[in-house]
């Protein structure tokens, strides 16, 4: 028996508009994840989050998935995945029982959270995502942990976020085209928030913003808990196309010049700085100076800070967020990004990157893996309430051949 099978195996698959990445890590209870092997594959299939082209997302997640068993040396059989899209809507809701035996028990705190859960949403949608944000014991606020306190009646307030049915049923569909499970659909921003925040900043008010290509996903923290989650169906996929027809460049090569020249702040790109632009057709490349280019970008990124502003006060918790933002996703990438969204949200503002694994945790601390890293987090905290293995050590070859079978015939 391979040495890995008998190890509790974790994998997050990250759904993205731009790229589809596996991470496989492995989780010892009270251990760090440690992270063993990771695949990524460009994404073609979604467009803003959702997924569009059901055989070519399936196709990306399969090169994806076998990138990281060949770096594991493992089979994966279940995934985490992500989701995420401006279908996704979240409400705040509580539920009230009386305490049995007049003192909470287990059972009491279920019954609570399923009498919380048990609130009318629309027919199209469905419940994603489900986290407590403090309970209340005859009237005592602010409770974190309820079981073993007395008391007669006990009150749950909880943060739930649901999706379109179709949207998570196309997710789940290429998923076990694949012949995989999925373990759970993660909203994204809540994946994220796992992996790139601090406890202190969850507990002082903070705003994670995390820029993807598709999609900019905001989760809003207070007190140690969620407390609202919202998609900007604008984010790094607008900025390309921006530089592709300012610049009247190919998509592609636009894609290649923001990530390696473009800034989001005009003032701190230099005058006589200058990039080659690549034009349509047969026609010569032209040089242009590199402040050109962040005159293009900087107003999109106003525009994308602008409407995460919008939202943060809609929200109603703009003056409660005092640590500040934090901006991850492959967009917040770019050289003068942190400086804009400092002079627009008129807040601290830090990038955050992946953290709280080992392992191969140089090759994930990048902004681009905040999601897939989270993925891995959030089901670390799920197997620890009940182990689930997602992962088996290379063999049961046949058994992944007639999944195969099932999901495509």
């Amino acid at each position: 028996m391979n040495r890995k099978s008998e190890k509790n195996l974790i994998v997050g698959l990250d759904i993205g508009t731009s790229k589809i990445v596996a991470i496989v890590g492995e989780h010892e209870p009270g251990q760090p994840v440690e992270i063993m092997g990771i695949g990524s594959h460009p994404s073609h299939g979604l467009k803003r989050g959702v997924v569009v082209d059901i055989e070519s997302t399936v196709q990306s997640i399969q090169r994806a998935i076998e990138e990281a068993e060949l770096m594991a040396g493992c089979e994966i059989r279940s995934v985490y995945a992500g989701i995420a899209g401006s279908h996704i809507r979240c409400l705040n809701s509580h539920g009230i029982v009386p305490i049995r035996d007049r003192e909470v028990t287990e059972a009491d705190r279920e019954h609570v959270i399923e009498a919380a859960r048990a609130v009318a949403i629309p027919a199209d949608q469905e419940r994603l995502y489900l986290e407590p944000q403090d309970y209340v014991i005859d009237g005592q606020e602010g409770i974190r942990h309820p079981i073993g306190m007395c008391g007669v009646r006990l009150e749950a307030r909880v943060h739930l976020v649901t999706g379109a049915m179709s949207a998570a049923a196309n997710i789940r569909k290429c998923v076990s085209r694949c012949g995989l499970r999925v373990d759970d659909l993660v909203p994204q921003q809540v994946a994220s928030s796992f992996a790139v925040l601090t406890q202190d900043e969850r507990e002082l008010g903070v705003c994670l913003v995390d820029i993807g290509a598709g999609t900019t996903d905001i989760a809003i923290f207070t007190q140690g808990a969620i407390r609202h989650t919202a998609s900007l169906p604008i984010a790094g996929d607008q900025v390309t196309n921006d530089i592709a027809v300012a610049l009247r460049t190919p998509t592609a090569h636009a894609e290649e010049i923001k990530v390696k020249y473009a800034c989001a702040l005009a003032q701190l790109a230099h005058a006589e700085e200058t990039i080659q632009v690549p034009s349509v057709g047969d026609r010569p490349p032209r040089r242009l100076a590199r402040q050109t280019l962040a005159e293009v970008v900087q107003p999109r990124y106003e525009e994308l800070f602008s409407l995460a502003q919008a939202e943060l006060r809609r929200s109603g918790y703009e003056n409660l967020v005092a640590a500040g933002i934090v901006l991850t996703g492959g967009a917040s990438k770019m050289e003068g990004v942190v400086d804009l969204a400092e002079e627009v949200f008129h807040m601290p503002v830090r990038l955050g990157t992946p953290q709280h694994v080992t392992g191969l945790a140089d090759v994930v601390s990048n902004q681009i893996h905040a999601t897939g890293v989270g993925l891995l987090l959030y089901g670390s905290r799920q197997s620890a309430h009940g182990p689930r293995r997602g992962v088996e050590a290379v063999g049961g070859v046949w058994d992944r051949v007639s999944n195969w079978f099932k999901g495509n015939f």
